[in-house]
């Protein structure tokens, strides 16, 4: 599948790549200087892409270490009745999947757990690992700058009540055929849709890419 990102996008995200690795191992210091020639390289690439100021996106970088890995990010599909789950982003006023980056330290499943209860208030057990999205590849809008894998899960309440939170400002179910307004950074209305059906077949495989 073509990804529908521009290609100066995955250029630069390729440089940031190679020189996070590189300043990672090397110890040569005529090698190091390359690699902060290479990242210097890729802000500026994302930065007349994308109009930010390149001092940010620089700085963005800088705080990256370590081999570079996709990002993880993970979304709670919720139902009742025939509705879903949705909370309404206070950034954007848009609606999403509750979820979130997985933290450090915990497993997928609970970190999905913790962000469905962070942001709407319910308490959930995980059932299915419905689908692994790699972002990219994906019409998902603003960019981002790093490469994310997107877990969608399956998810039973098992009790609490809707409450948003610091991040929410809003909880509530949707039917599929009403939407409101998506946060398309977070969520594509498309991966709603697969949701319903992975909730009408159960023994659907695990999406992938």
């Amino acid at each position: 599948m073509e990804s529908p990102e521009p290609q100066w996008l995955i250029w630069a995200r390729e440089l940031q790549a190679i020189a996070q690795n590189g300043l990672t191992f090397s110890r040569d210091d005529y090698d190091i200087a390359r690699y902060h020639a290479v990242r210097e390289i890729a802000a500026s690439m994302m930065a007349a892409g994308s109009g930010t100021d390149q001092a940010l996106i620089v700085d963005l970088f800088a705080k990256q270490s370590g081999y570079a890995t996709p990002k993880v990010d993970v979304r709670g599909a919720v139902f009742r009745d025939d509705r879903i789950l949705l909370v309404r982003e206070r950034s954007d006023g848009r609606w999403a999947l509750p979820g979130g980056w997985a933290d450090i330290n915990q497993s997928a499943s609970h970190a999905m757990i913790r962000e469905i209860s962070e942001e709407s208030g319910f308490e959930v057990t995980v059932r299915k690992l419905a689908a692994v999205y790699d972002r990219s590849r994906h019409d998902h809008n603003p960019p981002f700058p790093f490469h994310v894998y997107k877990m969608f899960f399956l998810c039973d309440i098992t009790g609490g009540a809707a409450q948003p939170s610091d991040e929410t400002s809003a909880v509530d179910f949707f039917p599929l055929d009403a939407l409101p307004e998506l946060s398309l950074g977070r969520v594509l209305p498309k991966q709603i849709r697969r949701m319903f059906e992975h909730r009408a077949q159960p023994d659907l495989p695990t999406d992938f890419d």
